[in-house]
């Protein structure tokens, strides 16, 4: 990826996060991708994924429309609101509700009282589709949760909410 900064060399980062090599300045290595913040997480999220995609799929779905069932309200959602409720790119929602469209598991419905406002509800399919996405998800994290100690979850939970808050708030670059 070509850098934005003249004295800045253009470097592969995604093959510095994912070989398992030092990532490495003219002087020297400077760290292993496993002691970076950013390795771990992408490759936690990585199996993660593969776990709810290999789930989903029995059932004829991905994990993208999984979220976005379990973020649809009873009363029907924005489609403008979906996105940024979910970290979705646009043109990724949009290709991604209209094969849930196709599929019957969602309608879309202009909203009575702005007919500008376009909202998705679940068809009755789509309520099966996010009653599978949520025990999903549940049995996940209940296996995933046994397994550490509350001080451990909420320590977890902390260095989360604080990443969270300081990449959508700081200037790192």
């Amino acid at each position: 990826m070509p850098s934005n900064h003249s004295n800045v060399p253009d470097v592969n980062w995604y093959a510095c996060i994912t070989f398992p090599t030092n990532l490495v300045s003219e002087a020297g290595p400077v760290m292993k991708p496993e002691e970076t913040i950013d390795f771990p997480i992408r490759r936690v999220w990585s199996r993660i994924s593969r776990l709810y995609n290999t789930e989903a799929a029995k059932y004829g779905g991905s994990m993208a429309v999984g979220q976005i069932l379990l973020n649809i309200e009873p009363d029907g959602t924005p489609s403008t609101k979906l996105g940024p409720k979910m970290g979705m790119e646009a043109r990724s929602l949009v290709r991604t509700l209209q094969t849930m469209e196709d599929e019957g598991l969602i309608k879309r419905i202009a909203d009575t009282t702005d007919k500008r406002v376009v909202r998705i509800h679940l068809t009755a399919k789509g309520k099966q589709m996010r009653d599978v996405s949520r025990n999903t998800v549940i049995k996940f994290n209940e296996a995933v949760q046994s397994r550490f100690t509350p001080a451990q979850l909420s320590n977890f939970r902390q260095v989360m909410s604080e990443l969270d808050r300081i990449l959508e708030q700081e200037q790192l670059f």
